[in-house]
């Protein structure tokens, strides 16, 4: 059997982290097509079907799903070699994961992250997709539920709220048009919320939870927003009440083995403080207009 690269290995995370050909396009740069034809390549170089092919997307079988544990292990060897080549090279590197809307945040407030006196370099990664802090593929992350692995460790940092907005120049017309994330990337409860609750009035649909707002203030129609993003622009409105059973607690996590290290504790100190700080806009309780 002809051996497999690394690559391909690589281009299969993709597929699996995106659940789909799409997300792994606009990750890798390849076309669909041939990320869909290395993907039978590869099940048909290792002699096992790894993916359940739907108009949804690709979904991993259960040998998909061992393939993935097993290429995860691999991938974070791969990073622990390189930081520890890069650190004796350079400064430490701190990789942060976590999804659209934190990261929108983390960006606007990046200087209460690190500052130009900090000795270690930050990597953002933004994704939907729960990180692997486990094998190392992130040293911290931002997530909706408390983590269950055992060599994780991790801090509440508060709650999050989620609600209906609309532009307030919209045509009224508006409230009756849905913008959503296309179902494939639908990955979030709020993103679900969508195609669950209003199918029938989805108008527009993106590949990217950061057009949402876009497409909102341009008036195409109304979508499930954070509080904390939504509140602070004078230019939306929320159309109701919060969506209660969106709510989710937010937690900070990182490796127990690394969460001693200077750099990470820094990054995390940090970011906790800038979090809980804002807590009552996360929450949706008392919209800010200017942080």
């Amino acid at each position: 059997m002809k051996n497999i690269g690394w690559d391909t290995y690589e281009l299969f995370m993709q597929v699996a982290r995106h659940g789909g050909l799409t997300g792994a396009t606009a990750a890798s740069g390849l076309s669909p097509a041939t990320i869909g034809r290395r993907m039978l390549e590869l099940e048909a170089g290792i002699g096992r079907v790894l993916f359940v092919r739907s108009r949804t997307g690709y979904r991993l079988t259960a040998d998909g799903s061992l393939l993935f544990d097993q290429v995860l292990e691999m991938e974070g060897a791969a990073r622990r070699i390189r930081n520890w080549r890069e650190e004796g090279a350079g400064m430490p590197l701190v990789r942060i994961a976590c999804g659209t809307w934190v990261a929108w945040w983390v960006s606007r407030n990046f200087t209460a992250i690190q500052s130009e006196r900090d000795d270690f370099r930050v990597d953002l990664f933004i994704a939907e997709q729960r990180a692997s802090l486990a094998h190392r593929e992130s040293d911290v992350g931002i997530r909706a539920f408390e983590p269950k692995e055992p060599n994780l460790a991790s801090r509440r940092l508060g709650e999050v709220a989620y609600a209906v907005y609309r532009a307030r120049s919209a045509h009224p017309s508006a409230a009756d048009r849905w913008v959503a994330v296309a179902e494939e990337q639908a990955i979030s409860a709020y993103l679900r919320y969508p195609h669950q609750e209003m199918a029938s009035r989805i108008v527009v649909t993106v590949n990217r939870p950061r057009s949402l707002r876009d497409l909102v203030l341009a008036g195409a129609g109304v979508a499930v927003l954070p509080c904390f993003v939504a509140d602070q622009d004078e230019r939306l409105e929320r159309m109701d009440e919060e969506i209660g059973a969106l709510r989710h607690s937010q937690w900070i996590v990182m490796n127990n083995d690394d969460r001693h290290r200077r750099e990470i504790r820094t990054v995390v100190d940090r970011m906790t403080k800038l979090i809980r700080g804002h807590g009552e806009l996360f929450a949706g309780r008392f919209p800010a207009r200017e942080i």
